[in-house]
């Protein structure tokens, strides 16, 4: 009879211990996989972080692009503007020019 309660002691120790063992797996399963969670949040907030920075370079390049646009506008309008008053000095020039002209040859027929 002894022997019998030792043999089922045993076999009650030997499931013990193999239930400590499962418990044992789990736990370190649930911390690789704690470990595992941490380092993939802390990729995406680096991935957060490269698309923030690429985003703040391309509203910055857009920024830019659009200041060029603006200031090859206002040259073009200048010299546009330049030209017109460059055009409009010539033909008064010009139009002084034959005034005088007439003015002489006015002058010539009142004089004969």
């Amino acid at each position: 009879m002894n022997a019998k309660i030792a043999l089922v002691a045993a076999l009650a120790a030997l499931a013990l211990a193999g239930c400590a063992k499962k418990q044992e797996a789990a736990v370190e399963a649930t911390q690789e996989a704690a470990a595992d969670a941490a380092t993939a949040a802390g990729q995406a907030a680096d991935a957060a972080t490269d698309a923030a920075a690429a985003a703040t370079d391309a509203a910055a390049a857009a920024g830019a692009a659009a200041v060029d646009a603006a200031a090859t506008t206002a040259t073009d309008a200048a010299a546009a503007a330049g030209d017109a008053v460059a055009g409009a000095a010539t033909d008064a020039v010009q139009a002084t020019g034959e005034a005088v002209e007439k003015t002489g040859e006015a002058i010539q027929e009142a004089a004969k």
